[in-house]
């Protein structure tokens, strides 16, 4: 019991310590400078998202080899679906009539949109262009996906 009040008053006298010198550092009216503030820009430190929208990635690098057998640079072939890999294809897609959107790489509403208008000539979609990758967009996707893994033997 008595080891147990000693405990107690010393964590209490160093909490009131603490205090009682915050408040004296505050009272004592020096400015301290905050750090500066980094110059880096948000593109030197962007990460690159991966969006393979269920594809594995076998079939990634398949779809990648696909774009690059036809002029396109998706970056590395290495079964992830990153920004340079969806610029390629966003790049496709405008080649193809089917994408308006900037070539920016990110698989937003209408990168999926466009993915739906061609999977729907092409890969047997059946669903609304409504740009959500819902299940029958990821099939479609994956049936292209397999031709490609046929096409080049992944």
């Amino acid at each position: 019991m008595k080891l147990g009040f000693w405990k107690h008053s010393f964590v209490s006298g160093v909490a009131l310590f603490g205090v009682a010198a915050g408040a004296l550092v505050g009272a004592s009216g020096v400015a301290v400078a905050a750090p500066p503030v980094s110059t880096v820009t948000a593109t030197e430190v962007a990460p690159q998202s991966v969006e393979n929208l269920g594809l594995t990635v076998r079939q990634a690098k398949a779809v990648q080899h696909r774009h690059r057998e036809f002029g396109y640079d998706p970056g590395a072939i290495d079964g992830y679906l990153g920004t340079s890999s969806w610029k390629a294809i966003q790049q496709a897609f405008r080649d193809q009539g089917v994408y308006t959107g900037p070539i920016d790489g990110i698989v937003g509403p209408e990168t999926i949109k466009a993915l739906q208008r061609s999977s729907k000539s092409h890969w047997g979609y059946t669903g609304a262009i409504d740009g959500i990758a819902g299940e029958g967009t990821r099939a479609a996707w994956a049936r292209y996906a397999d031709y490609c893994v046929d096409s080049y033997g992944y």
